[in-house]
């Protein structure tokens, strides 16, 4: 017996790789198993291919670069990742995950209510959520919050470093009066 899913084109988070640095290969093939719009910076694009994926869009200042065949490139002359951001929204996506060593969610704040984003780093994801968000968690997984305004959520005390660890396994649900909250959660 087997189960047959049917994936529509946008219907996963594409997935841009700005800088693959040591990010876990096996999380990257959780990340790639519904076959996401795969889209890489020219710096990694080499690195991508020896993975042996398929990259369907390359972020490019005009680097000399040969692609593989089929892959399309989005031309940038500021920063690659506005130029993803940008290219996805036009294109309708709903949704992207970035993986980067160092990028600053907050720093997408004007992006965020036009596309869900997640940005992964090596130990960390860091997303915006909105008032009424809820997510199941097992006892002792830790958030970071980046508390700008009061917020109250359930199932959560503070840790001595600031962080949060959730009490008991179950829901974690989160209100506040400000449009988002950015929260990173330990991978």
């Amino acid at each position: 017996m087997s189960s047959h899913h049917i994936v529509k084109e946008k219907q996963e988070p594409a997935l841009y790789i700005h800088h693959l640095g040591t990010f876990d290969e096996e999380y990257l093939g959780q990340l790639l198993e519904w076959s996401p719009t795969l889209i890489v910076s020219t710096s990694e694009y080499e690195k991508v291919l020896s993975l042996g994926l398929k990259v369907d869009l390359v972020v490019s200042a005009g680097e000399p670069v040969f692609f593989q065949e089929n892959t399309k490139v989005i031309p940038t002359a500021g920063e690659a990742l506005d130029a993803v951001l940008d290219y996805l929204i036009a294109e309708k996506y709903p949704a992207v995950n970035v993986i980067d060593s160092v990028s600053n969610l907050r720093e997408l704040g004007n992006y965020i209510t036009d596309i869900n984003i997640v940005v992964f780093k090596e130990t960390e994801k860091s997303y915006a959520i909105k008032s009424g968000f809820k997510v199941w968690k097992p006892k002792d997984s830790v958030f970071h919050i980046e508390v700008i305004s009061y917020f109250e959520t359930s199932n959560l005390k503070p840790a001595e470093n600031g962080d949060f660890i959730v009490i008991d396994d179950g829901f974690v649900d989160f209100t506040f009066i400000t449009p988002y909250l950015f929260i990173s959660e330990v991978l």
